[in-house]
């Protein structure tokens, strides 16, 4: 990222702080907040996937106790991220049951349960301020989880840090935020960099190899973050950018860019759009006819509403969500059977990292021996996990996640694994057949 980029991008991320803490001095704490409490049973033996209870060995014996470990999110369970939001929701909401069910949390020879309450924010970040100190001032939580999508989880990162809380929060890519010097804020999901370098990775693989790329990016934070970087590693790899268009979010119209890149020639296009927005793009590239070879969905392709909505349309574009059910991890195919009996719908690509964070959690709060907020921060802060349902998992100094990334392509309606090859359960479709031939 340039220079200038940066520092945009910086004095951007300083003014949405400002303004969350101004909304929260305008808020009534009479608002209103949905809340759902996460008591959904295990449904079989959760021995596999439940953190582990080391300190219970160390134990002469465990006495348990009535004294609940509260934990609380802020989640889209409605609004335009409600698709990927409702998968984080039962992400946790799994993970909590299984902790539960395999006896609870064990700190200093005492066994207690997580009580974990979610308000929706309706993809409103200005809600998920309001529920931030909800949660803070009301539920007595030693920890947040996030949402999903990078402008919730800056508003919520803004609120967690003025609280002195730990949060810990996926589905969100966004870089920037991680370089305003905030100790309370971890993320075990790729981030922006991570994205670009292994979609041009993926990019040098394939035989033959595409020369022509665009860029269509959403005008927020993420979307120029993105932009700078797909730009910068497009002229470092020798391809030629042959547009390299931004919009407003919410737009309805997205011919001129479409139609642009498709006189262009251009081969690879990379968006990042939210999944209304992506829809609508889809929707407006199969009735103009244009079919790159292939082109990677950030984000807006994340949820089950990209295949349902689009059908043969959305097949074939490439995502890179943070997980796949066909990652081959520890506990992952117990924790998707789990997930499919308890909710009726299979474990799409948020709900794993969802489902991780709460291995996490637990395990940090295992080895801070404490509720303390700050000796669970610097716990966290310490994570060396190897068998989460994400692989191994710990953090950079700046709460970025050493962890893997996986590209997962649309096929026949469902999320293929396709990258890296020794994770890959399908092969790469490539290039993309035209939309009049699907």
């Amino acid at each position: 990222m340039n220079k200038s980029n940066k520092n945009s991008l910086t004095s951007r991320l300083a003014i949405l702080f400002i303004a969350v803490l101004a909304v929260f001095a305008l808020y009534s704490s009479g608002a209103a907040a949905v809340a759902q409490q996460a008591t959904p049973a295990a449904t079989q033996s959760a021995a596999a996937t439940a953190a582990p209870t080391m300190q219970a060995t160390q134990c002469a014996s465990v006495t348990d106790s009535t004294t609940t470990i509260n934990i609380g999110a802020s989640v889209p369970i409605t609004g335009k991220y409600a698709a990927g939001g409702v998968q984080i929701q039962d992400g946790y909401q799994l993970g909590v049951a299984d902790v539960n069910a395999a006896g609870g949390v064990v700190i200093n020879c005492v066994r207690m349960k997580l009580n974990l309450t979610i308000l929706d924010d309706a993809s409103d970040p200005t809600k998920t301020v309001q529920n931030m100190e909800t949660l803070y001032a009301n539920n007595n939580i030693v920890a947040y989880l996030g949402g999903f999508g990078s402008d919730l989880h800056v508003a919520a990162a803004a609120i967690a840090e003025k609280n002195k809380t730990p949060y810990i929060g996926v589905a969100f890519a966004l870089y920037g935020v991680h370089q305003q010097g905030f100790k309370y804020l971890f993320s075990p999901f790729p981030k922006s960099p991570g994205i670009v370098k292994t979609s041009f990775d993926m990019l040098d693989s394939l035989s033959p190899k595409p020369t022509k790329v665009g860029i269509f990016a959403e005008k927020t934070d993420w979307g120029a973050e993105m932009d700078t970087l797909w730009a910068k590693e497009a002229q470092a790899r020798g391809y030629q950018l042959t547009t390299d268009q931004q919009y407003a979010p919410g737009a309805t119209d997205f011919s001129t860019m479409i139609l642009q890149a498709k006189n262009a020639g251009t081969e690879v296009v990379m968006m990042l759009p939210n999944p209304p927005d992506g829809i609508a793009i889809f929707k407006q590239m199969n009735q103009l006819a244009y079919t790159p070879k292939l082109t990677f969905v950030v984000r807006a392709a994340d949820g089950a509403s990209w295949g349902k909505t689009l059908g043969k349309v959305g097949d074939d574009v490439l995502l890179m969500p943070g997980w796949n059910p066909a990652v081959k991890f520890s506990g992952v195919s117990d924790m998707v059977a789990r997930f499919q009996t308890q909710f009726n719908t299979p474990a799409q690509a948020t709900a794993g990292p969802a489902y991780a964070v709460i291995q996490i959690l637990v395990d940090s709060l295992q080895r801070a021996g404490s509720l303390d907020r700050d000796a669970l921060r610097d716990a966290i802060a310490a994570t060396n996990l190897t068998n989460t349902v994400i692989g191994s998992v710990s953090f950079n100094p700046d709460g970025t996640g050493k962890v893997i990334n996986v590209v997962n392509q649309y096929q026949n309606g469902k999320q293929v694994l396709v990258w890296p090859s020794d994770q890959a359960v399908g092969s790469l479709v490539y290039p993309a057949p035209a939309f009049a031939d699907r």
